[in-house]
């Protein structure tokens, strides 16, 4: 089978835990660095990737905020990969809700519609779910054909990837909040012509026997 047939890996990083994980919608928030358990947990990661049974990556790729950065900067130093900046990779645009404590927002009214009906909420002078799920795919669909027959990381946030997993299951937007992506969890989309095949989602654990069956 040629190169260009081949299925290409996307293995999809979440960033570490930061001081205000679970606490605080940051979204595009700058300076948001990872604490020491967040370091730690990229540093596991990227030790986890690199000891993937002599698989070989051909890119690793980060969006460009603080906290996939550092991320995707531990996983460099174990795989001698330099990190490409993609913005399509980056969090979703909360908009008025950025830095946010997570407390108050669950009291309003609109986040019952973030939880159940996301499909059709916009965040006030932000993104809306649906342009955040066709951007990151249209960021990975460009990496795919950048990277044909080949593997890459793409280091991202927990709602991108999950977007990104309901595409790729054909699974309707309105249910991709029930995909838990914890930090610093692999997820693994084989890209092939005939469609995607979702090997891996929120892996914490072993990662040297993932292949698709």
């Amino acid at each position: 089978m040629a190169s260009s047939q081949r299925p290409t890996l996307v293995l999809l990083v979440r960033h570490g835990q930061t001081p205000t994980t679970g606490v605080e919608l940051y979204g595009r928030k700058p300076g948001v660095l990872l604490s020491d358990t967040g370091l730690a947990q990229a540093k596991n990661v990227a030790q986890r990737i690199a000891g993937m049974g002599g698989q070989r990556f051909e890119a690793i790729y980060a969006s460009p905020l603080e906290r996939t950065k550092q991320t995707a900067e531990a996983i460099s130093l174990e795989l001698g990969l330099a990190v490409k900046r993609d913005r399509g990779l980056i969090e979703l645009d909360v908009g008025d809700w950025t830095g946010r404590k997570l407390s108050q927002l669950r009291k309003l009214k609109a986040w019952s519609s973030v939880q159940k009906y996301p499909s059709g909420f916009r965040f006030p002078n932000g993104e809306s779910f649906p342009e955040m799920q066709t951007r990151i795919a249209g960021a990975i669909d460009c990496l795919v054909k950048r990277h044909p027959g080949k593997a890459v990381i793409a280091v991202s946030h927990a709602d991108p990837i999950r977007a990104l997993v309901a595409h790729a299951m054909g699974t309707h937007l309105d249910l991709f909040q029930r995909t838990v992506v914890s930090p610093c969890s692999v997820t693994a989309i084989l890209y092939s012509t005939h469609g995607p095949v979702v090997l891996s989602v929120n892996n914490t654990g072993e990662l040297s026997d993932l292949s698709p069956a």
